[in-house]
């Protein structure tokens, strides 16, 4: 057999590969396909991605949270509507609700942009929170593959689950409690309907403050952090798994669409497995409202019991389905918005 100088032959595992310097043809499993000369740049696996430095990351989870609220702003507004509507409202009143005729309300009576409102406070909490709990995630992450134990059974898959969600969990604890006086002041703005008690971020919190105490901006903080451990951990680790999963069986698809999708689903399964908690700490965080007299006296679970004995289980999903067409796109967007931040920002310091 005659070959040519530049030509190679590769045996491995059964396997065999002929390059030439012009091109060559590989067989494996009987498939053959055509390798140019020239070197083709690969997507880079959204588990090598570049690391970027703490402003950038900050900056990057930080717009990728406003983005996202602000996109889903008004199923947002509406969720809480409905999640506060038994705190007031008769067993008449709640039968007749429905995401249409609420969504009608609103623009006739309070105009389009009322279903953007409080969306500035929205913006003004989302913006350190998300930037937070990226930032902290990230690092507990890291902590927690470095501890005694784990180092060794970093590609383990319940290993890695297990860091997903503790860390997922302890980074949402540390951002709500760092931005919970501004998710209140969202919480008192987006509620309101005809009455305008609150009228800014600075004027709420001043109100809230004389009306109520400081402690006043911490109410329903207990509700919030029982919560949002549990459903940032979950939205985490479903998001990881399955950016992983998917990423080692189709490792050549688009990291927009990957983020996207993952997300979503990550977002689903979070939102139906905390929404009672969510449901509690809202209406928790409207108690003394306006100057309105308590509707709950008893504690986290006394709030629960009451929930449930007087509108059943229904009542403690109540505003569900306007939250899963929130956060479908919401989180989606969240985690496709970080992921490609971090890439532009990584190319951007790589060419510095």
């Amino acid at each position: 057999m005659q070959t040519e100088a530049r030509v190679g032959v590769v045996v491995e595992g059964g396997q065999r590969a002929l390059n030439t310097g012009h091109g060559g043809v590989a067989v494996e499993g009987g498939v053959r396909t055509l390798a140019q000369s020239l070197p083709q740049k690969q997507p880079k696996p959204l588990h090598q991605q570049s690391q970027i430095g703490t402003v950038s990351q900050l900056l990057a989870g930080g717009v990728a949270g406003a983005l996202s609220k602000t996109c889903t702003a008004p199923l947002a507004r509406l969720t809480i509507l409905f999640q506060v509507q038994g705190m007031h409202s008769d067993v008449a009143t709640l039968r007749k609700a429905s995401i249409w005729r609420e969504a009608s309300r609103i623009a006739g009576e309070e105009g389009f942009r009322a279903f953007w409102k409080g969306n500035l406070v929205t913006i003004a909490h989302r913006l350190p929170y998300s930037s937070v709990n990226f930032y902290a995630y990230e690092h507990y992450k890291k902590f927690l593959q470095t501890m005694p134990g784990l180092e060794n059974h970093r590609e383990n898959l319940s290993t890695d689950l297990c860091v997903h969600f503790v860390g997922g969990g302890l980074a949402g604890i540390t951002a709500a409690s760092a931005t919970y006086p501004l998710d209140l002041v969202r919480t008192r703005l987006a509620a309101q309907t005809n009455v305008m008690y609150y009228k800014g971020i600075w004027q709420t919190l001043r109100t809230i403050s004389r009306d109520e105490g400081l402690f006043g901006l911490y109410k329903g903080l207990g509700a919030t952090l029982l919560g949002v451990g549990p459903s940032i951990a979950i939205s985490f680790s479903v998001y990881e798994t399955l950016r992983a999963s998917w990423q080692s069986h189709r490792p050549n698809d688009s990291t927009v669409l990957v983020s996207l999708a993952c997300g979503s689903l990550s977002g689903i399964a979070s939102s139906t497995a905390t929404f009672p908690l969510d449901l509690v700490r809202r209406r928790k965080q409207l108690e003394g409202a306006g100057g309105r007299a308590r509707v709950y006296t008893t504690g986290l679970f006394g709030t629960f019991k009451q929930i449930f004995r007087t509108e059943g289980l229904r009542g403690l999903y109540r505003g569900i389905l306007p939250e899963y067409y929130k956060v479908v796109p919401g989180v989606g967007i969240c985690f496709m918005t970080y992921e490609t931040l971090k890439m532009l920002l990584s190319d951007v310091s790589a060419g510095l």
